[in-house]
């Protein structure tokens, strides 16, 4: 599973021109979930990203996570994190989890997010979305769940 976490002062995604998603300060996740991934990835990268200290404290120093600020979040499921583009110039996405799985995966991600208590909105899977933000900072970081030690 790999995620694009963005701090931001603000985001909302559309969908057919109508807002289905909008938060204020907090992170804006962009989810690729992969062919391989289970709930066991998306439990670890959820930890890392509610804990992640991104967010300035009273002396300007990034120290702070999306919790300790009660800040807001925003999930937006993106298969095309999965891309495979070592071969050619057009990005293969033969690794991304299939629709069956990729939305049971993004659904339990964005349920164990809300069970954090912090306001939590998302995309609609599948669905042609238009997302905009406010990158705060900037500050964006990847993370990938087959990263991990």
């Amino acid at each position: 599973m790999r995620v694009v976490i963005q701090r931001v002062s603000e985001a909302s995604v559309k969908v057919e021109d109508q807002i289905v998603g909008t938060i204020q300060q907090g992170l804006m996740l962009l989810i690729g979930i992969d062919e391989q991934d289970e709930f066991a990835d998306a439990d670890w990268l959820i930890q890392k990203i509610l804990n992640l200290r991104i967010f300035s404290d009273e002396d300007n120093k990034m120290n702070l996570s999306v919790t300790d600020i009660d800040g807001q979040i925003l999930c937006i499921s993106q298969f095309t994190l999965i891309a495979d583009y070592k071969k050619g110039n057009r990005p293969s996405f033969i690794k991304a989890a299939k629709p069956e799985k990729a939305i049971q995966l993004f659904e339990y991600f964005k349920l164990k997010i809300s069970q954090s208590d912090l306001k939590t909105e998302s995309g609609i899977f599948g669905a042609d979305m238009k997302v905009s933000l406010i990158n705060d900072g900037p500050v964006t970081i990847i993370m990938d769940s087959r990263t991990k030690i």
